[in-house]
C-alpha cells in the first residue's frame, strides 16, 4: 500500500477510535487497536491523548503486569493507586500486551498464549471499570485473542488497525465487515491485507503447526481479502478470485466449526455468504447469512452492534433477491440497534439510515426514503466533512432519489457536487469518479440532454476499462448504459456491439443466470428488434 493511502487509512481509523472513546465516557468499552511498529503506536497515542486532553478528558496509561499477564489484575492494581482516575470523562490506554513474545519455551505456553488464556473469562470482572479501555496489540496477538479467547473478543467495542508508513506484510484481524447496497457503498474500504503475503503466512504456519488455532482466523482474513479486492475493482480476474474466496471461506468455516469458535465462525460464514452473493448465487448465500445472524444473537446478544451488521447483511441479500418485505424489518432492527448502542450521529447509524432509504426507494416509497437520506447526509457532513468521499456517496444517493421522483433540477447539483468531490479527493481516474460520471450522464439522458451525456459515458467507460479491466462487471454495466444512450439517439449500429460486449462480459464473469446478465440480454434483444 502506498504511504499516502496508509496515512489516509490511519487518519480515518484514528478518527473512528476517538469517536468511539468519546461515545463511551463513563462506561466500559473495550477498544482494540493494532499496530505493527511501536514507535508509530506511540505517535498515535500521543496524538489522541493531546486532542482528548485539550477537551478535558483524563488520559491514563497502564502497562500490563509481566508476572501475571492479567488485564484484570493490572487494572485493579492501577485503580487502587488512582481511585479518582476513572471519573468521567476518562480514557485508559493499556500497553505491554503488544510486546509479548509468541515463542514457546519447551511445553510452556508463550506469553501471548498466557495473556489470551487469562483474558478469556474477564468480562464480568471488568464490569467495575466504567471507562473506555484502549488495548494495544500486535496484529498476530489480536488474531490469537480472537481464536483462543472468543468470550473476551466478543465484547470488544471495535477494532482499529494501523500500519506504519513503511509496513511489513502482516495479517490483520478477521472481523465482521459491513456490506452496503451496490448503489450506495456507505463505508470506505481502504486497501486490505495482501493475499500473497497471507498465503505465505498460512503456508509457513501450516508447515510449523498444522493444528494452530490461528489458521482459522487467517483463512477468514484471506477470504475477506479476496472479497475486498473484487468489491474495490482490484481483482485481476473477478470471477476467479471470487471462486478462490469461496474455497478459502469454506475451509475457514470448517476450521471454526471444528474449534467451536462462535463469533469467529460467524465472521467466516459472512465471508462465505458474501462470495456467493457477489457471484449472484443468492439461494446459497441465504442460509449462511442466517447462520451468522443466529450465532451473533446467541453469542453477543440481540442488541450488539455486530448483530446489527449481520442483520444488515441478510437484509441486503433479501433486497438483491427482490424480497423487500423480508428485508424491511431487518434493516429497521439494525438501525434501531445502532441508534441505541452507538448513538444517533454515529457513522454506522448513518450507514443503516442509508441502507433503509435505498430499500424504501426500491419499493417506490420515496417520501419515506427522503428524510433518511437527508439525515444520513447530515451525519456524514458533520462527522467526516463536506468534502469527504463518503459525503460524496450520500450526495449521490440523494440525487438518485430525486431523479427517481422526477425532480431532475434538484438532483443535478447534487450529482455535480458529488463528482467534484470525487475528482478532487480520489482523482480523475478513480472508479468512484467513473461512477459519478456514469450517474450524471444517466440524469442528462433522462432530461433528454443526450449530447451532454455522451462524453460523460465515454469517459466513465474509459476509466473502468483502464482501472478495473475490460472484463469487469462495472465495465459491462457502463457498456450497457452507453449502448442505451446510442439507442435513444437512434444510433443502433453503434449501440448493438456495445450491448453484445456487455452480454459477453457478464456471461463470462457473472454467469448466464445473474440478474445483470439477463438484463443486458433483454436490452440486446430489444435493440435488435428495433433495428431497420
Amino acid at each position: 500500500m502506498a504511504d499516502k493511502t496508509i496515512a489516509a487509512t490511519n487518519d480515518y481509523n484514528l478518527w473512528r477510535l476517538m469517536v468511539a472513546m468519546r461515545a463511551s465516557y463513563g462506561k466500559l468499552n473495550l477498544l482494540v487497536a493494532t499496530c505493527d511498529q511501536g514507535f508509530y503506536r506511540d505517535r498515535l497515542i500521543q496524538s489522541y491523548e493531546a486532542e482528548l486532553g485539550a477537551g478535558g478528558t483524563q488520559c491514563h496509561q497502564v502497562r500490563l503486569d509481566r508476572d501475571s499477564l492479567s488485564l484484570r489484575q493490572t487494572l485493579e492494581g492501577w485503580q487502587a493507586q488512582h481511585p479518582q482516575g476513572l471519573n468521567p470523562p476518562a480514557v485508559v490506554t493499556v500497553l505491554g500486551a503488544d510486546g509479548l513474545l509468541g515463542v514457546r519455551l519447551g511445553d510452556a505456553p508463550s506469553d501471548q498464549e498466557r495473556f489470551a488464556f487469562s483474558a478469556q473469562w474477564t468480562r464480568e470482572a471488568l464490569r467495575g471499570f466504567a471507562v473506555p479501555l484502549v488495548l494495544w496489540l500486535r496484529p498476530e496477538t489480536a488474531t490469537l485473542l480472537a481464536s483462543v479467547a472468543p468470550d473476551f473478543w466478543s465484547w470488544r467495542g471495535g477494532v482499529f488497525e494501523f500500519s506504519a508508513p513503511t509496513p511489513l506484510p502482516t495479517a490483520t484481524v478477521a472481523q465482521p465487515r459491513e456490506f452496503s447496497p451496490p448503489a450506495a457503498p456507505a463505508e470506505s474500504t481502504p486497501d486490505g491485507p495482501d493475499p500473497v503475503a497471507l498465503l505465505q503466512e498460512i503456508h509457513a504456519l501450516e508447515t510449523q503447526d498444522p493444528q494452530s488455532p490461528l489458521l482459522a482466523g487467517l483463512y477468514t482474513t484471506l477470504a475477506g481479502a479476496y472479497v475486498d479486492r473484487c468489491q474495490q475493482g482490484k481483482a485481476e480476474d473477478y470471477r476467479q478470485e471470487l471462486h478462490q474466496a469461496l474455497t478459502v471461506a469454506g475451509h475457514a468455516v470448517a476450521l471454526h466449526e471444528a474449534a467451536n469458535s462462535g463469533t469467529g465462525l460467524a465472521t467466516a460464514l459472512n465471508r462465505y455468504a458474501r462470495s456467493y452473493e457477489l457471484l449472484g448465487r443468492y439461494p446459497e448465500a441465504e442460509p449462511l447469512y442466517g447462520r451468522a445472524l443466529a450465532i451473533c444473537e446467541q453469542e453477543l446478544g440481540a442488541n450488539h452492534p455486530d448483530t446489527a451488521t449481520s442483520l444488515n447483511n441478510l437484509a441486503l441479500l433479501y433486497k438483491s433477491m427482490g424480497r423487500y418485505e423480508e428485508a424491511l424489518p431487518l434493516y429497521q432492527r439494525s438501525l434501531a440497534i445502532r441508534e441505541q448502542e452507538l448513538g444517533a450521529n454515529h457513522p454506522d447509524t448513518a450507514t443503516s439510515l442509508n441502507n433503509l432509504a435505498v430499500l424504501y426507494e426500491s419499493m417506490g416509497r420515496y417520501e419515506e426514503a427522503l428524510p433518511l437520506y437527508q439525515r444520513s447526509l447530515a451525519i456524514w457532513e458533520q462527522e467526516l466533512g463536506a468534502n469527504h468521499p463518503d459525503t460524496a456517496t450520500s450526495l449521490n444517493n440523494l440525487a438518485v432519489l430525486y431523479e427517481s421522483m422526477g425532480r431532475y433540477e434538484e438532483a443535478l447539483p447534487l450529482y455535480q457536487r458529488s463528482l467534484a468531490i470525487r475528482e478532487q479527493e480520489l482523482g480523475a481516474n478513480h472508479p468512484d469518479t467513473g461512477s459519478s460520471l456514469n450517474n450524471l450522464a444517466f440524469l442528462y439522458k433522462s432530461m433528454g440532454r443526450y449530447e451532454e451525456a455522451l462524453p460523460l459515458y465515454q469517459r466513465s467507460l474509459a476509466i473502468y476499462e483502464q482501472e478495473l479491466g475490460a472484463s469487469h462487471p462495472d465495465t459491462a454495466s457502463t457498456l450497457n448504459n452507453l449502448a442505451a444512450l446510442y439507442e435513444s439517439m437512434g444510433r443502433y449500429e453503434e449501440a448493438l456491439p456495445l450491448y453484445e460486449r456487455a452480454v459477453e462480459i457478464a456471461t463470462q464473469v457473472l454467469g448466464p443466470t445473474h440478474p445483470n446478465t439477463q438484463t443486458f440480454q433483454e436490452n440486446l434483444q430489444i435493440c435488435q428488434n428495433q433495428m431497420p
